[in-house]
């Protein structure tokens, strides 16, 4: 028998439901009940792509110390799902809990020696309590709920102001869910030894952050970045994004005299028209965005070549997920990275923005729009799944009311009637940008026809090679632009010199915080380069060249990041060792580490030459 685990607002704890329980409701407000304590608390909620029946997860991350990354095991399984009774109770750590159902028994053999098992009859006390099934269903989450705040040592006050929040206008719920709850918390305190080894503690650890998914601090990004217009179709896991979109503009785009809606948000037919009609609305003037995933990317690569070899203005927030075809639309994966910045056949480069959190998310998604204008060419914001439908603690929004927006080279009426030389595609001012103007901007100067075809500087078709090597030439220049305006990458220099960096992005921001701590008290230290935009500025070759060896953690099987470095960059790939988890899973902290120092190890002993296979 392992000795119990003892901690005190540093753990994980997991809970295995069945989709349409009725049990992510209840699981979030134990996750705000944690956080209402001051306690920072990062849940994931992991689900099937069907509806209802298949199993669901929901895991939490309880870290007074900050961590707020996937760490790898769990401390205390809730075990509500007998189809995954197996593989929950295998996943718990030597010296964890289990919390069950006990209301009818189940054999020694369905339980480890190692580990803590907490029964409790849940059945069987809303069996007494409740006649109607469905009743018995949602009471029971509630009652399970209460039992761990006793066993945990929660703040029952806490709980109850947040079921009095959550059915604020439906004050007939909250006496029941309130009684539910103390059913739980009664009978853990009369029949069980409280509070276990593991339990919370108030704490200021919190502060003023908030607590938002990343899709909705895209959507509102969007917003505030002047965004009027959103072309989109459902997919999994960006429709939230467009929905809170929506929610923002109702609020903060209607007129306040007339009423009227100054935002048009469209669900077109598929994905290929989204973009379409997105970039529609640039060329016409609106700041526009479209929303998606990996298979809706795939199809609209025709259209992001028009958008990019005309010079359109578009914003595509790309949330991945598991590919290839329909993958897996409910996991996450960074594995879009190539598909993004090449997206087109020809030659076509994109400008990526590669947010870390919900913070960024917001700023990013605002930026994104400056950009878009300025450079005259599509941007791609990328979240993931595990970015994009979870909620986590992020610095607080902030916007300077003072900001402008940037809508680049725009020449202007007056400039054409004082007769300034336009050409659509000239290039007066030697950084790749030409100027445009708005549809109508002038009766008779100013016109161009905007063509997918090739053309001279002044939008004449031609397929003459001069003008066409004269044109992506200036497309090429014009992405030298975008690196001073793109976000630099953010360096971290460990505790003692050290030859070995790292360079990540994107959601394994937080899990490699958690790791480098770990590998530092293994006597791995590594200096760091979080990759915030492609394309790369010039830091990026520096790190590497500062470093004998770099590794590149990324969420995909391809090391898509290391090959987008090695191409642009000209690095030898030897020197960028990949670091790789596309299980669908968020990536741990604990994987990192591991990862990292049995390579670290290796090359110490072995050639340079080998160290990489």
């Amino acid at each position: 028998m392992a000795k119990p685990i003892e901690s005190v607002n540093e753990f994980v704890i997991k809970f295995a439901n069945v989709n349409g329980s009725g049990s992510a409701s209840a699981n979030q407000m134990f996750a705000k009940a944690i956080l209402r304590m001051g306690v920072p608390v990062t849940p994931r909620n992991i689900f099937p792509s069907n509806i209802q029946g298949l199993p669901t997860w929901y895991e939490m991350r309880v870290s007074e110390a900050g961590y707020m990354g996937a760490r790898g095991g769990v401390d205390i399984m809730v075990a509500m799902n007998p189809q995954t009774w197996d593989q929950d109770v295998a996943s718990i750590e030597p010296g964890g809990y289990l919390f069950y159902d006990s209301t009818k028994p189940m054999p020694r053999s369905k339980f480890r020696n190692d580990i803590t098992v907490v029964g409790v009859p849940l059945t069987e006390i809303c069996n007494r309590e409740y006649t109607d099934a469905r009743q018995r269903q949602l009471f029971k989450n509630i009652v399970y709920v209460g039992a761990l705040s006793a066993l945990l040592d929660m703040e029952a006050a806490v709980v109850e102001g947040l079921i009095s929040e959550q059915f604020r206008g439906k004050e007939k719920l909250i006496e029941p869910n309130v009684k539910a709850l103390h059913m739980g918390r009664d009978w853990a305190q009369k029949n069980l030894q409280c509070p276990l080894g593991i339990r919370l503690r108030r704490a200021d650890k919190v502060g003023d952050r908030i607590f938002v998914d990343g899709n909705g601090a895209a959507g509102l990004g969007a917003v505030y970045g002047g965004a009027t217009v959103c072309a989109w179709y459902p997919i999994t896991p960006s429709t939230s994004l467009a929905e809170a979109f929506t929610r923002h503009c109702r609020k903060l785009r209607v007129d306040p005299a007339t009423g009227k809606n100054r935002f048009a948000i469209v669900q077109a037919e598929d994905e290929l028209a989204s973009i379409g009609m997105v970039i529609g609305a640039s060329w016409n003037g609106a700041r526009a965005f479209t929303t998606t995933s990996g298979p809706g990317i795939s199809l609209m690569q025709e259209f992001l070549g028009l958008a990019y070899f005309a010079e359109v203005p578009a914003v595509v927030f790309d949330v991945q997920r598991g590919g290839p075809s329909t993958g897996m639309p409910t996991r996450t994966q960074q594995s879009d990275i190539m598909s993004c910045a090449y997206a087109s056949h020809g030659d076509t480069k994109h400008v990526l923005l590669l947010p870390e959190d919900p913070h960024e998310c917001f700023t990013m998604g605002a930026q994104a729009f400056d950009l878009a204008e300025r450079l005259q060419t599509p941007v791609f914001v990328m979240l993931d799944l595990d970015i994009g439908m979870n909620e986590r603690l992020a610095a607080p929004f902030a916007w300077d009311d003072s900001r402008k927006l940037d809508r680049g080279k725009v020449m202007t009426e007056a400039e054409l009637e004082a007769g300034k030389e336009f050409g659509r595609y000239l290039d007066v001012d030697g950084d790749g940008i030409p100027y445009r103007t708005y549809p109508g901007t002038h009766p008779t100067r100013g016109a161009f026809f905007t063509r997918g075809s090739s053309k001279d500087r002044y939008a004449k078709y031609t397929e003459e090679g001069r003008h066409y090597v004269d044109n992506v030439q200036r497309l090429l220049k014009k992405f030298e632009t975008a690196k001073q305006l793109v976000p630099g990458p953010i360096a971290r220099q460990a505790r003692q010199p050290t030859r070995l960096g790292a360079i990540f992005y994107g959601s394994t921001s937080p899990a490699m915080a958690e790791a480098l701590d770990r590998l530092a008290e293994q006597g791995v230290h590594l200096d760091t380069l979080r990759v915030r935009a492609f394309p790369f500025s010039r830091e990026v070759e520096e790190f590497v060249a500062a470093h004998d060896r770099v590794f590149v953690v990324e969420q995909n099987r391809d090391a898509q990041l290391r090959a987008l470095l090695t191409i642009e960059c000209g690095i030898d790939p030897a020197r960028l060792v990949p670091i790789l988890q596309f299980d669908g899973s968020p990536i741990t902290a604990r994987f990192i580490t591991e990862a990292i120092a049995d390579k670290a190890a290796a090359a110490k002993v072995m050639p340079f030459r080998k160290v990489v296979s």
